[in-house]
């Protein structure tokens, strides 16, 4: 063993770990990699019984067996056909207005957001249905992709969200509470992106035109309501199946994991989409999903481990508390850690890396922790439109047509970055918008 102090440990593991992310290697194997390398010239040996024990714990976590099973409802979802005809529906229903179709894409992302949980669907889903309609109507390709990532990432904040479920299992707060705290702040963050759209489509017409008359007129009032009634009625039975049972204090999120599962199922049924190849290729798809989070963390909880073990979490809590700034400036820094994180880290990586050291400085500091996490898991919102590896920016990237450049995508999505912020600072500021609905869940 090496008896540095914990200073020069603390420099050298995260020197480490911004080689390994720049030289391109993926994080989990980084992070497991340098924890192996890390443990071994610290802490000697033992260090693999602490591996041991931490990665059991993993797998034996009874909340973390909802991840899975909401990624296998998500592929199902997919799979459905349902966000097909929720937009065909959104679309005749707000097409009328400037800027309708847009309205319709964040309308119809809040929904299926609700429904999945994952970025990745939301994204290119809405990328591959809307975004043509979008262009082929003459609308500002900017505009069209920044609503299109920017709506997607709602999917990751408004529950059942994967993240708020590895939120819930680092911090100890109930995951149901969890979710429920995220459903206003996801709300207001549709708001805000519905507001800009209207208001910029007001001032710029060019940018979002309506629907002509003549699409307009192409379905009637009767066949709307008929498809309307028809799109939307089965994801709201799941979101109710799902949430409803969670937050009456029915069902641990796990339990409804498996309940959304089964309605997905029948979904798939009912719109007439299931075949077996396509179930093959849900339950393949879903455990690549899953492997990828659960390997990253494995590897943050073995580097997390190596650095508390070092005394690093004390380290970077003293500088954090030294520096002077006060309860809110404190807090202000740490947010600006998490955003700057979020340019190059995906969500599981920073979610794993600074909840060891935030939370105690948190609570040191006096905060409601329900609203300190939910807080944060608004600020993430950010870190899927930040480049250099903003992943909603790739997603849609990929399915996007070709006169549709990587420039477009960044600066389309630039406005939304800014009503995230806006969106945190109104929960930051006024925290009933997050603690109010979990006071009222039954557990």
């Amino acid at each position: 063993m090496i008896n540095f102090t914990p200073e020069i440990w603390s420099m050298l593991m995260f020197a480490g770990l911004l080689v390994g992310l720049f030289t391109g290697h993926p994080l989990a194997f980084v992070l497991g990699g340098l924890g192996v390398a890390f443990g071994f010239l610290g802490l000697g040996p033992g260090v693999l019984d602490m591996f041991s024990s931490r990665i059991y714990g993993i797998m034996d976590n009874y909340v973390l067996i909802a991840i899975p099973l909401f990624i296998f409802m998500a592929q199902l979802l997919t799979r459905s056909g349902v966000s097909e005809g929720l937009f065909d529906a959104m679309r005749y229903l707000f097409g009328p207005l400037r800027g309708g179709l847009a309205v319709a894409v964040i309308f119809v992302s809040i929904l299926f957001g609700a429904c999945t949980g994952i970025i990745g669907a939301s994204v290119v889903t809405m990328g591959l249905m809307a975004l043509p309609v979008m262009l082929k109507n003459g609308y500002d390709k900017r505009l069209s992709c920044g609503v299109i990532c920017a709506g997607g990432t709602l999917g990751i904040l408004i529950p059942p969200s994967i993240m708020l479920i590895v939120m819930g299992n680092e911090s100890g707060i109930s995951v149901g509470k969890l979710f429920a705290g995220a459903v206003i702040p996801g709300c207001i963050l549709g708001a805000l992106y519905i507001c800009y759209i209207l208001i910029k489509c007001f001032l710029h017409p060019e940018a979002g035109p309506a629907l002509s008359a003549e699409e307009t007129a192409s379905i009637s009032m009767r066949k709307l309501i008929v498809l309307i009634c028809k799109s939307l009625v089965p994801p709201m039975a799941l979101i109710l199946g799902v949430l409803g049972s969670i937050f009456a204090g029915v069902a641990t999120p796990t339990e409804a994991s498996g309940v959304g599962a089964l309605i997905a199922f029948f979904l798939i049924l009912g719109y007439r989409k299931f075949s077996w190849s396509e179930l093959k290729q849900s339950v393949i798809d879903s455990s690549l999903a899953t492997s990828m989070v659960i390997l990253v963390v494995v590897g943050a909880t073995c580097f997390t481990g190596v650095f508390l073990g070092l005394g690093g979490g004390n380290v970077v809590r003293d500088l954090v508390i030294g520096i002077g700034l006060g309860k809110w400036g404190t807090f202000i820094f740490m947010m600006i850690i998490v955003f700057v994180l979020g340019m190059f880290l995906d969500w599981v990586g920073i979610v794993m890396l600074v909840f060891p050291i935030f939370l105690p400085i948190a609570k040191d500091f006096g905060f409601d922790m329900l609203w300190f996490v939910v807080i944060m898991a608004v600020m993430l919102q950010d870190s899927f439109l930040t480049p250099p590896f903003g992943y909603a920016l790739f997603y849609l990237k990929g399915v996007a047509p070709s006169v549709v450049s990587m420039s477009d995508i960044i600066r389309g999505s630039f406005p939304f970055w800014r009503l995230m912020e806006l969106g945190f600072i109104i929960c930051a500021i006024f925290p009933e918008t997050i603690t109010w609905l979990p006071s009222l869940i039954v557990e």
